[in-house]
């Protein structure tokens, strides 16, 4: 069959209209915990989450409609430092780079089976939609890397 013919399929990532990193899908659930009403009716409710740590845009639309990190309620991981690498459970990036700099995994591991529970809500609690368990190893590697160079 002729190419011409063949409909690719539609593009369902969108990238940050800011940044350009590509978004990952949030749901109603997790722009409702994050979003006030007013917010939530500035983008579509199939918006984006941006993940980039050096952007200001927390949510955004496939028509660019944006909101920026500095007007949620609440400060959320990577965009603020501060803020608890896992939104269920707390785990801040202190308590990572603590336990990496000490060799210890054990609050790592509770993080990781802790997500896989019930208890976890990352569909409603992380400003991603997603368990933290990613971010959590990526930092303890990263943390334990750095100490280890340091040394």
């Amino acid at each position: 069959m002729n190419k011409a013919f063949v409909r690719e399929p539609d593009s369902t990532v969108d990238y940050c209209p800011r940044c350009g990193s590509k978004g990952e899908p949030v749901g109603p659930e997790t722009l409702k915990h994050y979003l006030t009403d007013a917010q939530r009716g500035q983008v579509a409710s199939s918006a984006s989450f941006c993940p980039s740590p050096n952007c200001k845009v927390a949510y955004f639309d496939s028509f660019k409609r944006m909101v920026l990190a500095a007007e949620l309620a609440r400060p959320v991981y990577p965009k603020d430092p501060r803020a608890p690498v896992c939104a269920c459970f707390g785990l801040t990036l202190d308590e990572i780079e603590h336990d990496a700099a000490e060799g210890v995994v054990t609050r790592v591991r509770e993080i990781i089976e802790k997500a896989r529970s019930p208890a976890a809500r990352c569909v409603e609690l992380a400003a991603n939609g997603r368990p933290c368990t990613a971010y959590v190893q990526k930092c303890y590697l990263h943390y334990k890397s750095k100490n280890a160079a340091d040394h």
